[in-house]
């Protein structure tokens, strides 16, 4: 065909005379093929692409099941296919058999005539499906550093290892010696039992209230003004990466696509990367599906163990230009302006602040009880949590959304462990190690609250567990831990990494010795504990309970979320659940450590998210 592909669409009026101009100009740039800005940066939709390349007598042939010659492939490089969207499979009849969604992309087919003396054979395909292929026959490599990067450069912060051999003898020691004088002297060793839980939990409570005390007296919130904001040149704004790892999430994709265009950034200085797991047919299929241009390129990240989100990270990137980094969820709501707060903010602080993070919060706060705990929770965890952290200087454990990277540290930081299911809480810990600092930013990201009891519990269950695994992998060496992060931060880790998972373990304990003492004849109950023991575990009970409530009372008012004072009050419910969800985690990280507990998006009713009252 002797029309070129982008004349070709121009003349079909897809794509305006204006636009051809920033394409190309774009493309000599950055290095990318005329098609893959096209397609991904909000210029025309796949539907209208492939009705022009239709139109004029091209089809689409379905290539997944192509056969291939290892010995093609390895001429070629994953990126230069990636930015191409074209590959070269196999040699027929001393043609080379080639996938192109552009057939007209010269520089490809010139690199086929100078890498293997021949012409090519051009096969037209789907995008998406070119890259799909193209990751899964040549990303083995990435994928692999992906998996393996960390624990070859640290392999003592890598989770890989649940429990090492020391930490596996104290266990055992431990619990021999509670057999044994559980054999020996039962009431004694229940009593001595009963009083270390129960001051262990109310030390722990206590330390979150004394957190929370110290972070109501001080702003972690770095502002950053909306006269700052207007200032800001588009022109001299930094290239931004934001990664969007997604599995399972088709119904999502638009929601996805219309947060992201109202982003205030310029769309050229955007690069944002989809993360399709291998095996995600459905939430490819719906990016192909879509009937209006999206404005993001789909990395796939090929099959390997483990298979969480951290591991999906560390592939895309492999593929990341920025020089800072975001990550969002399918279901996030960033406030528009919250790319250009960071990159001021970033240029304001010093060197070593390597993070920000925004502030979380939900658009569905009102919609059901689990959905008004959820939301003082977090008020309560970046209003007072995490400036008495800061405050304290104790490691803070990110969240694990809308973290604002500086690309380089994050890459000499070792990016996420993989293995590990709460990532972003350890990332901080290492960065904490190595002295680097994190800010938050005044400026929020809106999501979902989990409105569903089991859904939660699954997310909460993955969330518990990765606790444990940051806390086990940094305990592996106490000692050191102490010269890294100092003996205050040391404690602070302890009691908020370390005790956090271990009060809702407690919690069940405690409560179950409150109801035999309700249930049970007095008497019978003082058999087994004297009067002063029962007491106080009933005391540390109760008073940790009334304590947990005052703090979420305390959220509720810095917020003005008058409406939420009362649901306060069932803390000690909600905390039941987080001790379901321990009990699951704990099992998991002895019989599944690196399972990925799935958690189902989109479930709220609220139909108009982006009205939220900030």
């Amino acid at each position: 065909m002797s029309i070129s592909i982008p004349e070709l669409l121009v003349n079909d009026g897809f794509i305006t005379p204006g636009d051809q101009v920033k394409i190309k100009s774009f493309s000599e740039r950055s290095g990318m093929a005329y098609v893959k800005i096209a397609l991904n940066f909000g210029y025309i939709s796949r539907k209208n692409y492939e009705r022009s390349l239709s139109n004029a007598g091209y089809h689409f042939a379905q290539i997944r099941e192509e056969a291939f010659d290892t010995e093609v492939l390895k001429k070629v490089e994953l990126k230069f296919a990636n930015d191409h969207l074209a590959l070269p499979l196999r040699i027929e009849n001393n043609r080379v058999v080639t996938l192109m969604a552009d057939p007209s992309d010269q520089l490809f087919v010139d690199f086929i005539r100078f890498t293997y003396d021949m012409e090519p054979d051009i096969i037209a395909a789907y995008d998406l499906d070119i890259t799909w292929l193209s990751h899964k026959l040549l990303g083995e490599k990435y994928v692999k550093a992906s998996v393996y990067e960390l624990m070859r450069r640290d392999p003592k912060s890598s989770a890989s290892t649940t429990f090492t051999t020391p930490q596996l003898a104290f266990i055992f020691i431990l619990l021999g010696v509670i057999a044994a004088g559980m054999v020996l002297n039962f009431k004694n060793t229940s009593i001595a039992i009963n009083v270390v839980i129960s001051m262990f939990f109310l030390v722990a409570i206590t330390f979150k209230l004394f957190l929370a005390l110290v972070g109501s007296r001080f702003e972690l919130h770095q502002a950053v003004t909306k006269d700052e904001v207007r200032d800001v040149v588009d022109t001299e704004l930094p290239l931004y990466t934001v990664l969007l790892p997604v599995y399972k999430e088709d119904k999502l994709i638009k929601k996805l696509i219309w947060n992201l265009q109202s982003l205030d950034y310029p769309r050229e200085m955007l690069d944002i990367k989809l993360l399709i797991e291998e095996d995600d047919d459905k939430t490819l299929k719906a990016v192909q599906n879509l009937d209006f241009p999206a404005v993001f390129e789909v990395i796939v990240v090929p099959f390997h163990m483990p298979k969480t989100k951290p591991k999906a990270c560390n592939y895309g990137l492999h593929f990341s230009r920025g020089k800072f980094l975001t990550i969002y969820d399918a279901e996030d709501i960033p406030d528009t302006d919250q790319l250009k707060k960071v990159v001021t903010l970033f240029a304001k602080l010093p060197d070593h602040y390597i993070c920000i993070q925004s502030a979380l919060n939900y658009f569905n706060r009102n919609e059901n009880f689990l959905t008004r705990m959820f939301t003082l929770e977090y008020s309560y965890w970046f209003d007072y949590m995490l400036p008495g952290l800061d405050t304290l200087d104790i490691p803070i454990p990110l969240g694990g959304t809308s973290n604002h990277f500086k690309m380089d540290a994050l890459i000499e930081l070792g990016a996420w462990d993989p293995f590990n299911v709460t990532e972003d809480a350890d990332l901080g810990v290492r960065a904490y190690a190595k002295g680097y600092k994190i800010a938050i930013i005044n400026s929020t990201t809106y999501e979902e609250a989990n409105n569903e009891p089991i859904n939660w519990i699954r997310q909460r269950s993955r969330w518990i567990k990765g606790y444990m695994q940051t806390y086990l992998v940094h305990m592996r060496n106490p000692i050191e831990l102490i010269r890294k992060i100092g003996f205050k931060g040391f404690l602070g880790f302890n009691f908020f990494i370390g005790a956090t998972s271990a009060t809702f373990l407690v919690y069940p304990l405690l409560l179950a010795i409150f109801i035999c003492y309700l249930v049970f004849d007095f008497s019978t109950i003082r058999t087994l504990f004297p009067d002063w023991v029962l007491f106080m575990a009933i005391f540390n009970l109760m008073v940790g309970n009334i304590l947990m409530i005052y703090v979420n009372m305390m959220a509720v008012f810095k917020r003005r979320y008058f409406e939420l004072i009362l649901f306060a009050l069932a803390n000690p419910v909600y905390w039941l659940m987080h001790s379901a969800a321990a009990y699951m985690g704990l099992y998991q990280l002895i019989t599944n450590p690196f399972y990925w507990e799935k958690t189902n998006h989109g479930l709220s009713k609220v139909n108009n998210p982006t009205n939220v009252v900030k």
